[in-house]
This record gives C-alpha cells, structure tokens and sequence, in this order.
C-alpha cells in the first residue's frame, strides 16, 4: 500500500519513469534479436569455412570496395558488425578497399588485380561508380565475367530489391546479402551505356531519369521538418514556383534487336583431328562467300518521335530480372523501355503520383507513353538547364546517346527472392 501511495502521489514521475524503462526495454530487446541475428548467420557461414579444399587448391579471393562515408557515415561499423565475419568464417580471402572521397571507386577499378568476386559495399552512387569504372578498362570483357555482390550499406539501395529478401531490419537486410554471395547463385542483368557528347560513357544498372518528379524529389529533403508530408509539401512548392513543369525532348531510337541463344555455361569438347582436318579441308576448297559475312552489317534505322512530359524515363529490365532468364518466359529481344509521364496532370494529380514515386522511382501512370527500343539518343532544347538522375546520382542534362549492353554483367542473387520474383511473373 505504502508504494501504490507513493506512485500515486508522484504520478508525474511514475509516468516518466515507465516511459524511460518501456523504451530502454523495447531498445535492449531489439539488440538482442539484432545479435541473434548475426549469431545464426555466423554459425551459417562457419559451414562454408569447415568445407574441405584440396591441398593445392586456393582460396576464393573477395575484394570488397566498401565506402565508409555511406548511410551517413555508418557504412563502415555496418559493415564490420554484420557483414566481415560472415566473409571471415567462410574462408573467403578478403581484401578490403577503402574508398576515401567520391569518384575514386571508378579509379580503384582500374588497378584492381584479378580476383574471384567483387563486392560492393555501399549504396546507389558506389555501386554506380564501380559498375562504370569496370566497364570502362581496356579488358573489360574479361574482368564482366567476374560476379558481383551488393551489400546495401547506402541511404538509396535500388537494386537490392532485385536481388535480396526485403526486410525492415537492417541487420538481417545485411546479413541476408552477405549470405547470398557465399551461396553463389547468380543472374545476368543489362546495363545502360550512357555517352555524352564529350565526356566518357557512364553506365548504369537501372536508368536515366530527367523531368519534374525528379526535381521535386530532389528538394524533399529541405521539408524535413514536415514529417510524413515532406514529400506532398516537396511537390507542391515546385507547382507554386512554376506550372506546368512540362519538358519537350526529341527521341530517336532503334527498333529491339534479337535476343541471341545464351552462350553454355561450359566449353564444348573440341572435335577429334579427324573432324578438324575435314574442316580446314572443306574450307579451302569451298571458301565462305564475304557478301553473306557482311550481310548482318546493315545500317541502322533510327526513328524519331517529339514527346512532351512532365518526366521522361530510359529504364532497364533490372526490376525484376528472373523475367529475363526464366525458361517459361521467352524474352525475344534485348531491349531497354522509354517511359514518358503525360503532360495533361492536375496538380493534385502530380502530388500524388509524386508520393507514389518516392517509393518506387519505375511506377509510372496508366497514360504514359512507353516504347521499347535497342537503343536511343535523347535531345534536349538548346535552353534546357538541370539535371538527370543516373541510378539516383545527380549529372548534367545534355544530349546524350544510350545503348542496352544486354546480360553483360551477373549479380549475386538471393534464392528465396528468386523464387518470389519468379512468382510474381506468373501472377
């Protein structure tokens, strides 16, 4: 009685205190099951280590190229919590590259020596930057075939969706991708070889991005303090400053090109002396005819099409990208999409469609206009000034040629995000 006395007389502390010990409680909660988390993806990698090799067999290289300045600088103790002693305890011979201001992870690439899988650790802009820095060295061709692990460590981590299980937890976000790289499933994705008029090609795994949703989202950041209506505020003030947002381009593009039959995974056998004498023999006698060699090198047919929008979008097939080698889903061509958003929106229109695109960059309305192409050039009018986002890395708008480099590098996926990407294609 003494202590409900005392409660009651000192409610005020009483409630305070049991605010103070709910949070603390909910708060050591959640770092258990954060550390509970790591321990079974610990024991689970352990597995891996304990595999036997053969004695002059070596072990797999990794080079991580871990950006420590991303999610606002939490990258690197992410990293070294959730993601290193999984690689530590599979065996894997870890190199870890520090990236150490923006731009380097492009020249990093260049030096990087021969190693059996790379992993970015990062977000957007990093995995952006070593996608580019790869395929710009002179041996390109050898070192794509190296598979690729993302570990999303950014604030922006776009392509994780395609490739890992979706989670709320950062911890398990991480610990799953990490696990999915030792379990070593891959898939092909396409890339966009994006070329200005005077710079270096720049290449991206999900797209291009130019119009007024993206320059309205770019300014969300400033109406923090809104909370939840930060976004619809963000899109509101843009309509205030000017109305309609609507931008003319010219679009000239090529019609898809045929899928070619995937390569096998293997080498075949080479064929007995016999059969290569027979050959060479039947070569130099009936010589293929040079016409029918150069009959593929036609030249190309570009179209052109004016559009108004209000945003344009130059876009992969990365979303979901089992569709491209499910073997119930026959693709026909290798093509990239070219979304252009009506230029006819109400303002209450644009708000909401520009909170729906906060969280999904690739939804776009039922009217919008799309094309499927191989390829394409984007002109803008000689006035035209801002910017473009490339897998949501700010560039200069300016003319710019973008060519599909169809399956050209392969990612580590998830098996369980396969399946359920594999499941929505059936729905």
């Amino acid at each position: 009685m003494t202590v409900f006395r005392t409660l009651r007389n000192h409610w005020k502390k009483s409630t305070f205190a049991v605010c103070v010990l709910s949070y603390g409680g909910h708060w050591l909660y959640g770092k258990h099951c954060d550390q509970v988390m790591r321990t079974e993806a610990c024991l689970e990698a352990r597995e891996y280590g304990r595999q036997q090799i053969a004695p002059q067999e070596q072990l797999r290289k990794a080079t991580v190229i871990l950006n420590p300045a991303a999610c606002g600088g939490k990258a690197n103790n992410l990293f070294e919590k959730n993601a290193a002693p999984i690689l530590h305890l599979a065996g894997v011979e870890v190199t870890i590259v520090k990236t150490d201001y923006e731009g380097q992870a492009k020249k990093l690439m260049e030096l990087m020596e021969h190693t059996d899988m790379l992993i970015v650790a990062g977000g957007d802009g990093t995995l952006q930057e070593v996608v580019t820095g790869l395929l710009r060295r002179p041996d390109q061709e050898k070192f794509s075939q190296v598979p690729i692990g993302f570990i999303p460590l950014g604030s922006q981590n776009s392509l994780s969706p395609s490739l890992h299980l979706l989670s709320d937890n950062k911890v398990k976000h991480i610990t799953s991708a990490t696990l999915s790289i030792l379990k070593g499933e891959t898939i092909p994705l396409d890339v966009l070889q994006i070329k200005g008029e005077k710079e270096q090609p720049v290449f991206a795994l999900l797209g291009l991005r130019w119009g007024a949703f993206r320059d309205a989202a770019a300014t969300i950041s400033k109406y923090w303090y809104l909370g939840p209506l930060k976004t619809k505020a963000a899109h509101w003030f843009s309509t205030l400053r000017e109305w309609p947002l609507v931008r003319e381009a010219s679009v000239s593009y090529l019609a898809p090109s045929l899928r070619p039959p995937d390569e096998p995974l293997q080498k075949p056998p080479r064929p007995n002396l016999l059969s290569r004498i027979a050959r060479r023999l039947k070569n130099y006698w009936s010589p293929p005819v040079e016409g029918s060699m150069q009959s593929g090198c036609e030249p190309e047919k570009w179209m052109e099409q004016q559009l108004s929008t209000l945003e344009l979008m130059i876009k992969t097939h990365n979303k979901n990208p089992v569709e491209m080698v499910s073997p119930e889903i026959i693709r026909i061509n290798d093509s990239l999409m070219i979304c252009a958003e009506p230029d006819d929106l109400t303002v209450g229109e644009f708000i909401t469609v520009g909170d729906k695109k906060e969280e999904d960059p690739t939804l776009f309305t039922k009217k919008s206009t799309q094309l499927e192409v191989g390829a394409c050039r984007l002109q803008l009018p000689e006035d035209t000034s801002g910017f473009y986002n490339i897998d949501n890395e700010e560039y200069e708008a300016m003319p710019v040629e973008v060519r599909l480099l169809p399956r050209k590098l392969r990612f580590f996926i998830s098996a369980e995000r396969r399946d359920q990407l594999l499941a929505q294609t059936h729905q």
